[in-house]
């Protein structure tokens, strides 16, 4: 009778082992991909794309791919070309994020070319998640990087104009797309990169809003506000106004909904319309966009307002721009 009873006591357990939801391992490498916001986002992607084929790991990628959105192109609201605060002044955020938690950021930087590559240093050489202002240059000067003015003649003209009228509103999709000499439709970057392993990671740069109060920082350097990924569920960023993302957590609610069932796209909507409810009249001003990806590869976005467009990299497409589904219709409300 023991024999029997232990005999039927392990085939209950061995049928509850096989009905429980595999291990991740078990169903092979997960397929890479790299996912970020709007349109400068294809060349970005494809920085990330070709450490992700050659074998590199997904931090690696999303490093890549926002020192290239800080460098390798020249708009008013990412890196070098960067318009400055009110007082004449450029100053850089960036937050960087591995999927185990690993994580590190700086705000209010300048003068250092790759903000994206001294959070990454905040996150492998110092017990630290946030470094900001003098000490954050302090700090990147000291990991050996090199200093340099970020003003450019363009963003000089731009600032100087401003200084004009000193008026200051935030636009929808673009805070600068009125300035003078820019007609660029983009913002923030931000980027989730899933490698071959499964591992995932996230990247967010940016300049912030042109000629902000000194010393304003947005969601982009805060970790669960701007970026926030988790190799057990997926990860998240956001673009738009800084301000509603920090009211409400807003990329590590995406990834909360996530883990809860919800798919991306549907994640992403669902926070938007937290966003709506919290502040209904704002919301028609402003523009507030998640870009969410999920373990398995699955992509989602939503926005409040027309407008928001995210780029898909993977060995199927290399070069897809999809435009978000949003709240709004029309990007004038």
């Amino acid at each position: 009778m023991t024999n029997r009873r232990r005999f039927l006591q392990s085939s209950l357990l061995m049928a509850a082992a096989a009905s429980l939801p595999k291990a991740r391992a078990a169903s092979g490498p997960a397929r890479a991909k790299v996912v970020s916001t709007w349109d400068f986002g294809v060349p970005a992607n494809r920085a990330a794309w070709a450490v992700l084929e050659s074998g590199g790991s997904a931090l690696d990628a999303v490093e890549a791919g926002a020192r290239w959105a800080e460098t390798g192109q020249c708009n008013a609201t990412v890196g070098r070309c960067g318009y400055p605060d009110r007082d004449g002044y450029v100053t850089l955020d960036a937050s960087i994020m591995r999927g185990d938690g690993g994580c590190g950021a700086v705000a209010a930087l300048e003068d250092i070319d790759h903000p994206i590559s001294v959070a990454r240093k905040v996150m492998e050489q110092t017990p630290h998640v946030l470094l900001v202002g003098a000490g954050a240059r302090q700090f990147a000067l000291a990991q050996g990087f090199t200093p340099r003015s970020l003003r450019t003649p363009e963003a000089e003209k731009a600032w100087r104009e401003w200084l004009k009228t000193s008026a200051y509103k935030p636009e929808i999709n673009i805070e600068r797309r009125a300035l003078p000499g820019n007609k660029e439709n983009h913002d923030t970057i931000g980027m989730l990169a899933l490698g071959a392993d499964g591992r995932m990671a996230g990247a967010c740069t940016t300049s912030g809003m042109a000629f902000k109060l000194r010393g304003r920082v947005g969601d982009s350097p805060i970790i669960g506000a701007g970026l926030y990924v988790d190799d057990a569920v997926g990860g998240a960023t956001a673009s738009g106004v800084g301000e509603e993302m920090l009211r409400n957590a807003a990329s590590f609610l995406v990834v909360e909904l996530m883990r809860q069932g919800h798919a991306p796209a549907e994640a992403c909507r669902i926070a938007i319309e937290r966003v709506v409810a919290k502040r209904p009249e704002a919301s028609k001003t402003l523009q507030v966009c998640f870009l969410a990806m999920n373990l398995h590869g699955e992509v989602g976005a939503f926005a409040l307002h027309r407008g928001f467009v995210y780029a898909v990299c993977d060995a199927d497409r290399q070069d897809a721009l999809l435009e978000s589904p949003s709240v709004y219709a029309s990007s004038q409300t």
